[in-house]
């Protein structure tokens, strides 16, 4: 895979640096059989400048500070939204009481509830510093926007809000074919689809507004 990588490099690369456009580069790569992608990025390794060779685009590396910054973001993010889910699932509860809740149950409810709470107040002021603090390093410098991390962690949470929303789906349709609706437990499944939707709304915008960046 390395050795086809780099003769794909070195294809554009000598491409370029006879005066073929990059239209011309991608075309004959295409008539080859090279995926689409694979051809974009080979591209997008060198910058769209008047130089007589290709000049090359700065690579990203990774760096502990880096990783250590997008696990803690996308860290604090699953606690935050988790206790967030939690507290409402908690107000549900009260607002509309089971009779067959079990008292324990009912009495650990305002302890559940001052944990979420505290966790909220904590974990997200630290995730939208973070994600503030990033997004400040990324303006600076877009080629980071290609970093490993970055965008391994972004598929995860899309991966794992996909499927909390397909599970949020499924029970729903599943109680309702079995006529057990009720209102405390379609507030709990919208809940859980807008907290997830949200995440992964946010994070597949990124995505495509990253692709249609130069």
């Amino acid at each position: 895979m390395a050795s086809t990588t780099q003769e794909l490099d070195a294809f554009v690369r000598e491409a370029l640096a006879r005066g073929a456009s990059r239209q011309q580069t991608a075309d004959a790569l295409a008539a080859a059989g090279w995926p689409a992608e694979q051809v974009r990025s080979a591209l997008s390794a060198y910058a769209e400048v008047d130089f007589p060779l290709p000049v090359p685009r700065p690579r990203p590396y990774l760096s502990a500070r880096e990783a250590f910054l997008y696990l803690l973001l996308f860290a604090t993010l699953y606690y935050a939204a988790w206790h967030l889910g939690s507290l409402l699932f908690d107000l549900i509860n009260k607002a509309w009481p089971d009779p067959a809740e079990m008292e324990y149950l009912a009495s650990r409810r305002p302890s559940s509830m001052r944990w979420s709470t505290a966790s909220v107040l904590i974990a997200f002021p630290v995730f939208a510093w973070v994600a503030r603090l990033l997004s400040r390093e990324l303006a600076r410098n877009p080629a980071k926007r290609l970093s490993a991390v970055r965008r391994w962690l972004t598929y995860l949470t899309l991966f794992v809000a996909a499927m909390v929303l397909i599970g949020d789906m499924t029970t729903l349709l599943y109680n309702a074919l079995g006529g057990e609706l009720t209102l405390r437990f379609v507030a709990k499944v919208v809940v859980a689809g807008l907290i997830a939707g949200s995440i992964f709304g946010y994070y597949l915008w990124d995505l495509r507004k990253e692709e249609k960046e130069p």
